[in-house]
């Protein structure tokens, strides 16, 4: 498994990495493993900007629609998923590229965690009713040592207490692995992200959303997602509107500071120098057969 030649692409959201992948599978006959914690989920299209069937339709993508809007699912699930995918590519002679800016699914492979067996949910319920700043004051009751856990992360804070703060274990990078990530111009990020957004809207997002509420209640965890989550107490659309703009720049600020701290990716700013990429690519794999 850890011999299998593996092609990675990480980066802020809107900053790119999906387009480039899809260009990428083109030109080096590969599928595209999609680390992305909302597209994971079935009828969350327009909110989680899934590629297009016309995307599907160039190159295959696995890991799109695995499970319904108010399903669990988790890192560890997803770790056995790409695995189980990447085999599959390799199988059949092409080339799996994982795609994705949700760090922990993509860390997971990639460091082949050890993730921890799930809490108790008795005691999920009863934090989950609580605000993170009341979850985090438990955690500091507790004892538990923070970390680099982000301190507004209610989901990361109640992890903590579900495992008295122990933590996956991670082993060394797996072989025969290259990690591409995307470094925009800030400024013109927050104009890519407020231009998607429009664009999500202009597509049907507000109906799209008050359909799965209708189905599956605000509690569904596919709702309380970037995109999704922030209707829940909009007076109107424009104010969706902004608080969707604020919530994806503070997400691209969050998958900048986890992939930062990455030493093995190799960093390209954009808009990316697509044959230079390639160049990269070609030579690494190249001498690793």
């Amino acid at each position: 498994m850890q011999n299998i030649p593996l092609l990675v692409i990480v980066g802020e959201t809107a900053s790119g990495k999906s387009a480039l992948a899809l260009e990428l599978a083109q030109r080096l006959d590969g599928e595209l493993i999609c680390a992305d914690s909302w597209t994971v989920r079935r009828e969350l299209n327009i909110g989680s900007a899934k590629p297009s069937a016309e995307e599907q339709a160039l190159v295959r993508h696995h890991l799109l629609d695995v499970v319904g809007p108010d399903e669990d699912f988790t890192a560890a699930v997803f770790k056995g998923l790409a695995n189980d995918a990447i085999k599959d590519i390799a199988k059949r002679g092409k080339l799996p590229i994982m795609v994705g800016g949700t760090g922990l699914y993509v860390d997971g492979v990639l460091y082949d965690y050890g993730f921890l067996q799930e809490g108790d949910r008795s005691k999920r319920v009863k934090y989950d009713a609580m605000s993170v700043e009341e979850v985090l004051a438990e955690v500091q009751a507790e004892g538990i040592e923070l970390g680099d856990v982000d301190t507004r992360n209610k989901r990361r804070l109640i992890r903590l207490l579900e495992t008295n703060g122990a933590r996956p274990t991670r082993s060394e990078l797996r072989e025969n692995t290259l990690i591409i990530g995307l470094r925009p111009d800030r400024d013109e990020l927050n104009t890519r992200i407020e231009r998607r957004v429009d664009a999500m809207l202009a597509a049907g997002l507000e109906s799209e959303v008050r359909g799965l509420v209708e189905r599956y209640g605000w509690e569904a965890e596919g709702l309380k997602g970037v995109g999704y989550g922030q209707w829940r107490d909009a007076k109107s659309p424009e104010e969706a509107r902004q608080k969707i703009i604020k919530a994806t720049a503070d997400l691209a600020k969050r998958q900048r500071t986890w992939f930062k701290r990455n030493n093995s990716i190799h960093w390209f700013d954009t808009p990316v120098k697509i044959d230079k990429i390639a160049a990269l690519i070609t030579t690494f794999f190249s001498a690793i057969r």
